[in-house]
């Protein structure tokens, strides 16, 4: 049977990625900050106003995820998800370094201690969490405010259309050497009736080294300073690092699991050259110390400050040098 050209065009729509697809909401990858030297990224998107308090309440558990993770409520009535070990620092650097490019990201601030009344246990918390005679003390937390938009859909890679913004998220998510690069850590934010702000809201597994479960890091200076970024430029397109496959057996064994880590190695291939060098050209407006301001807000140490920001920098470089 053959189909009218008004049916086979709706038939042909169905199978578009979501976001070819018209939209009553505007979808939002990237904004433009004008000017971008102005930006406090030390007080990062949310800025001094929107900080958390000082005094929090412990509302519930949060059991999504691998880390440890509860919700808290400050003297200023804001919500927070606490996230504590070792991804608290590197997702607060990496988020504040997508918001400072211009990207979606969450209002994240690192604490190196905060003080929780009502606490009760969480799995895996038990080693950052004592508790004397002024409450539960809690170690090295990021808090990532809850605000009012819902966050109800998940967005793929796979399935998003390769323009200019989006193929510079790619490129971000190699910057960053961020590896868990999973369905479920991406969120749809919505504002109001209007916009659709889509957001990369799990970025714990940064800075450090991609690669199998046995070889990866998270947060790790050293590793990251000895990670390659940049593959090979085949034509007009450029293929960066991404080690993402699992030991070979895992594909005998679990072999759904290994077709999806081995797909997040294509994440961050084939992107056009103009499209990296134009991210290139947003991160090189940065200065040295709005870079430098990403690691010291998320509580890294001097040392590992300078040697973070050394490796974006170089980074930037290589970029704006395609």
């Amino acid at each position: 049977m053959k189909l009218s050209i008004p049916r086979f065009t709706a038939a042909l729509a169905l199978t578009l990625p979501i976001w070819s697809q018209p939209s009553a909401n505007q979808i939002v990858v990237w904004r433009d900050h004008g000017d971008i030297r102005s930006l406090n990224v030390l007080e990062g998107p949310g800025g001094k106003d929107r900080a958390p308090g000082s005094a929090f309440e412990f509302i519930k558990k949060s059991e999504d995820g691998t880390a440890p993770k509860f919700v808290v409520k400050d003297e200023n009535g804001g919500h927070w998800k606490v996230k504590l070990g070792e991804e608290a620092k590197p997702e607060t650097a990496a988020a504040l370094l997508l918001w400072a490019a211009g990207y979606m990201a969450d209002e994240d601030y690192y604490r190196s201690e905060i003080r929780v009344h009502g606490m009760k246990a969480i799995s895996h918390g038990a080693a950052y969490i004592s508790q004397d005679g002024l409450g539960h003390k809690v170690l090295g937390a990021r808090l990532e405010r809850i605000g009012e938009e819902k966050k109800a859909e998940k967005w793929s890679w796979h399935q998003a259309t390769k323009n200019k913004e989006f193929n510079g998220l790619r490129v971000m998510m190699a910057l960053l050497n961020n590896w868990d690069l999973k369905t479920e850590n991406n969120s749809v934010h919505h504002r109001g009736d209007a916009d659709l702000l889509y957001t990369v809201s799990d970025l714990g597994a940064s800075f450090g080294r991609t690669g199998s479960s046995f070889t990866r890091s998270k947060g790790v200076v050293e590793d990251y300073a000895k990670s390659k970024f940049i593959h090979h430029m085949h034509g007009d397109h450029v293929d960066f690092v991404m080690h993402s496959r699992p030991f070979f057996l895992t594909a005998i064994f679990r072999p759904d699991y290994y077709i999806r880590r081995v797909r997040i190695q294509s994440i961050v291939k084939h992107i056009p050259l103009p499209d990296a060098r134009w991210l290139g050209q947003q991160l090189g407006r940065l200065s040295p110390l709005q870079i430098a301001d990403c690691f010291r807000a998320a509580g890294f140490s001097a040392q590992e400050v300078e040697g973070y920001s050394r490796v974006v920098r170089q980074r930037i470089e290589a970029l704006n040098q395609l």
